[in-house]
């Protein structure tokens, strides 16, 4: 990887802001993603995003933590936060904002125990295909402390493929209709594509079930969205 998401951040951090990211997949056009909404403060955040926040407890690991956002929210409540994230860039900007405990490593990797795991901003596409689900959530599973919880975001994306009608095509066939290939491109730089998952909350209660986890549906969104609370059973 190119880590071009971590130069965005880096440079919108360093005060060289002079253009958006670009986002696509494999069954959307480009759209803008900008910079600023990715160092937005608790005010600025989704609904689903508030309501996480403000139902974690204990100590807190925040997976994929981007600008640091969460995690500055929650230091700023007293909560002990650690926050990792793949991106050299994001773990640079999240020291520089003030992050004080963060780490560049990725989910698969981590060995600590919490009370609190954080996926925010569709959680779920970090698990990348359906076949993959299990192998992330017994490992999330592990990371947990007795009465410990994963708080996770997804989306339902069956709606993108309705035509006029409400009428679904979709190749019973093909992959699971979630799996996207994932394209970002900045100032003219294309990072390597990356499998991104969307995962409707029937079939992660069900994947959860499989591996002894319990999850419940906290709270839907506005747009096919919803928060889930995942915990031992």
């Amino acid at each position: 990887m190119k880590d071009i998401f971590g130069k965005a951040l880096l440079d919108y951090q360093n005060g060289n802001y002079s253009q958006d990211l670009i986002t696509w997949t494999n069954i959307s056009e480009e759209d803008e993603l900008p910079l600023p909404y990715l160092f937005r403060d608790y005010s600025e955040m989704p609904k689903l995003e508030q309501k996480a926040l403000q139902l974690a407890r204990g100590k807190v690991l925040d997976v994929g933590c981007g600008a640091g956002n969460h995690s500055l929210w929650l230091q700023e409540n007293n909560f002990n936060v650690k926050a990792i994230d793949n991106s050299k860039g994001a773990i640079e900007v999240c020291k520089k904002r003030g992050v004080s405990n963060t780490e560049l490593k990725s989910l698969l990797d981590e060995t600590e125990v919490f009370d609190t795991i954080l996926l925010l901003m569709n959680g779920t596409g970090i698990f990348q295909e359906l076949s993959r689900v299990s192998i992330y959530l017994k490992h999330l599973k592990s990371l947990l402390n007795p009465n410990g919880q994963i708080l996770i975001d997804s989306s339902d994306i069956s709606y993108m493929y309705e035509d006029d009608d409400g009428v679904m095509w979709v190749d019973i066939n093909s992959r699971y209709l979630g799996e996207l290939d994932y394209y970002l491109s900045y100032k003219g730089e294309k990072e390597t594509p990356m499998k991104w998952l969307y995962l409707d909350f029937k079939t992660l209660k069900t994947v959860c079930l499989t591996v002894g986890l319990q999850c419940e549906k906290v709270m839907d969104g506005e747009h096919f969205d919803y928060l889930a609370k995942i915990f031992k059973l």
